[in-house]
């Protein structure tokens, strides 16, 4: 049985974020309350895969495949449609989605996503699972509640990496980026195909993302959003975008489920 973490290591097993350093308790217990209110009313969960399953690119580091995927532009004679921008994030799909924009519909813009979908592919065999996930994962399912993800990795990639972790049963709706990037999330698309599939209900629907694009996708689909921000600054850019409950361990939202 997992304990409850959510204090520091002097905490005893039912201690709820509230230690001797804590000084105002009261938003504490209040964003508890509504982390509490979310898990509870949840009957249907869209999960964003890398960041609340798994850290896909712990072993392949996402910087890294973001200088290969502008290595291989500029050797395509290409690298002129990249802003500075673009060619300095850690983030190749910030690269492949700058070449879509001034390069729609093209045959280089279908061969860089194949490039980023194999790469993803490699990546998974040293993912490491989110702290808490998996447990969380099997439990909730277990409770009844009914999950897809929706991400902006490939849908190979996320099948591939819950298959690995024996989840692929509590997966059965994978739905992640396509050839038209345009779709790809802050465009809640691929939420809509996943609500579409398990015939869910949208005030019934919670979304898990760690970026501001997961949740202006929830709010376009009209489900709620749970944050998890793994450090302080995620944590604080997800509120700034508007984030009600942000969560740092997955641990407490199973407390939340367990407390339900």
């Amino acid at each position: 049985m997992v304990r409850r973490p959510l204090g520091n290591h002097h905490d005893g097993p039912d201690t709820l974020l509230v230690t001797p350093e804590t000084t105002h308790t009261e938003p504490v217990t209040a964003e508890t309350a509504r982390l509490a209110s979310l898990v509870a009313s949840a009957r249907y969960v869209l999960w964003d895969m890398d960041g609340p399953i798994c850290q896909l690119f712990s072993g392949y580091p996402a910087h890294q495949i973001a200088g290969e995927l502008i290595h291989k532009i500029d050797q395509l004679g290409m690298g002129g449609l990249l802003t500075e921008q673009e060619r300095i994030s850690n983030d190749p799909q910030e690269a492949l989605r700058g070449v879509h924009e001034r390069h729609r519909g093209s045959d280089l813009v279908l061969e860089l996503e194949e490039w980023l979908t194999r790469r993803e592919l490699t990546a998974v065999a040293t993912a490491m699972p989110t702290p808490y996930a998996d447990p969380l994962i099997r439990t909730w399912w277990s409770y009844g509640v009914r999950f897809a993800i929706t991400t902006n990795n490939a849908a190979v990639a996320a099948s591939s990496y819950v298959e690995s972790r024996q989840l692929t049963d509590c997966f059965p709706y994978v739905y992640g980026r396509t050839p038209n990037l345009d779709l790809m999330k802050p465009n809640p698309y691929c939420l809509e195909q996943a609500i579409k599939a398990m015939g869910a209900v949208p005030s019934t629907t919670l979304m898990i993302g760690d970026t501001p694009t997961d949740l202006e996708a929830a709010q376009r689909a009209g489900v709620a959003f749970l944050g998890y921000a793994r450090n302080k600054g995620r944590e604080q850019i997800l509120k700034e975008a508007g984030a009600e409950v942000v969560v740092g361990s997955m641990a407490q939202v199973l407390n939340a489920l367990r407390s339900t």
